[in-house]
């Protein structure tokens, strides 16, 4: 069967998911989780006395060595609309005479969501390890890079100095958030779906709740207050979470691919041969980790959209817009993973210029810390003539291309007042970072 998917093309599959990700939540990896879903509920009404204990080893012993026909399941589920039935039948025919207690007052999506919540507990796990090793890596750059000085911009223009070690201490305290949220939604998404048809457990009479609470005991889930298969906004919470995460690298990717530039030559992604290379022009490279970055980015954010669509559930069970969910959940979690991996392998080997950044923030020749020359001179002048006078000898250096300083040392206004060794200190941009070292240790201390 040929592959439509970009996630699973052959040739573009691995730049977008790592191989653990994508046995998380391959289709395989789902029917193993519905059976281990159909196994626990056994056990779960076996040591409540619905169903016979040997029908509970029977189903689990059926379960551990059972082989499926997967071509059997695809034309059937085709069939069906839904993979559970083709799965307990071929796992009931597995299960002899235990088979007649399998799936016993279950419905479908008491086992396909659970089964879900068990992929995205192993995702969760996944998706930590990724973020834990992008923000050491962003750690390390931080503390690295605390004094390195750089011109910090605004609307794309130089506006004041900053340190590297300050940027990327800000793209690190919202990974630090997103690992705070990661731990926050767990007790809002980790939690059992078995309810029967309706979602009121009628099947199972008196023991409809016991039933569930053993089940998610034995599974190591929580248990609901009450049915959530019709509202769907935990699942939906999952995506905006990792949309979030992917946003946030997606700041990160735009950034370095502009520090990138070969007008900027600030940073680089790691070197390895012919990465980001071009097939015409040998000099290129190009910034592949960013763009894959910024690409799964875009993509999660329209799983995020779709998954608002797919909270609008209809009366008890939903006529579509679950259906969304089995795209938008794991191709969310396959891309955030990838996105992750890619920042992780960028940033634990990018290259950082100094010298290159030192350049750039020279580049306006003292401009960049006109400010600088400004707050000295408002307590003695006012706040509004300084601005004045400074702007006049900005305006004089942009039209001459004069250093600011030599400009500056020109206006008795500014020199009376300051004095030549203050206004040489004041037009150094290093002599202007403020708080940012400061405040890189402040999110460095945090852990």
């Amino acid at each position: 069967m040929s592959n439509l998917s970009l996630l699973d093309s052959p040739l573009f599959g691995g730049s977008f998911v790592d191989d653990e990700m994508r046995d998380v939540f391959g289709s395989d990896a789902f029917v193993r989780r519905c059976v281990e879903t159909e196994v626990a509920l056994a056990r779960a009404e076996a040591r409540l006395g619905l169903i016979p204990n040997a029908a509970a080893a029977g189903i689990a012993e059926a379960a551990e060595t059972a082989h499926f026909d997967h071509d059997r399941l695809r034309r059937e589920t085709e069939l069906v609309g839904y993979p559970i039935l083709p799965i307990v039948e071929q796992l009931s025919d597995a299960c002899g005479d235990a088979g007649r207690y399998l799936h016993w007052g279950a419905t479908t999506q008491d086992i396909m969501d659970t089964a879900t919540v068990l992929q995205i507990r192993s995702a969760f796990f996944l998706i930590e390890q990724r973020l834990a090793d992008t923000i050491e890596a962003l750690r390390q750059l931080a503390a690295d890079h605390r004094d390195t000085p750089m011109a910090g911009r605004t609307h794309l223009q130089h506006a004041l100095p900053i340190t590297f070690g300050y940027k990327a201490a800000v793209w690190l305290s919202a990974l630090e958030r997103h690992r705070e949220r990661l731990v926050q939604v767990r007790p809002r998404v980790l939690v059992v779906q078995f309810s029967g048809a309706s979602g009121t457990l009628a099947s199972l009479g008196i023991e409809g709740l016991a039933v569930q609470a053993e089940l998610a005991n034995i599974l190591g889930l929580a248990v609901p207050a009450i049915t959530w298969h019709s509202t769907r906004d935990g699942m939906a919470e999952v995506v905006q979470l990792l949309a979030l995460i992917c946003g946030s690298l997606a700041k990160i990717a735009l950034d370095a691919s502009i520090m990138m530039t070969t007008e900027l030559g600030e940073i680089a992604e790691p070197f390895a041969r012919h990465r980001g290379a071009s097939s015409t022009m040998p000099q290129k490279r190009n910034p592949v980790s960013c763009e894959l970055i910024a690409a799964a980015a875009k993509m999660v954010r329209q799983h995020a959209g779709l998954m608002l669509d797919a909270m609008a559930h209809d009366f008890e069970r939903a006529t579509g817009p679950w259906h969304l969910e089995w795209s938008a959940v794991p191709e969310s979690f396959a891309l955030t993973s990838g996105a992750l991996t890619q920042a992780a392998f960028m940033l634990q080997g990018l290259q950082v210029y100094p010298d290159r950044m030192l350049r750039n923030l020279d580049a306006s020749k003292g401009l960049i810390v006109a400010e600088a020359v400004m707050m000295a001179l408002a307590p003695i002048t006012g706040r509004q003539s300084a601005h004045d006078l400074v702007y006049t000898g900005c305006r004089q250096a942009i039209e001459s291309g004069t250093p600011l300083f030599e400009v500056l040392a020109q206006m008795q206004d500014v020199v009376m007042p300051l004095g030549l060794e203050q206004l040489r200190h004041l037009v150094d941009p290093s002599n202007y970072l403020g708080a940012a070292p400061a405040m890189v240790d402040r999110v460095l201390a945090r852990r």
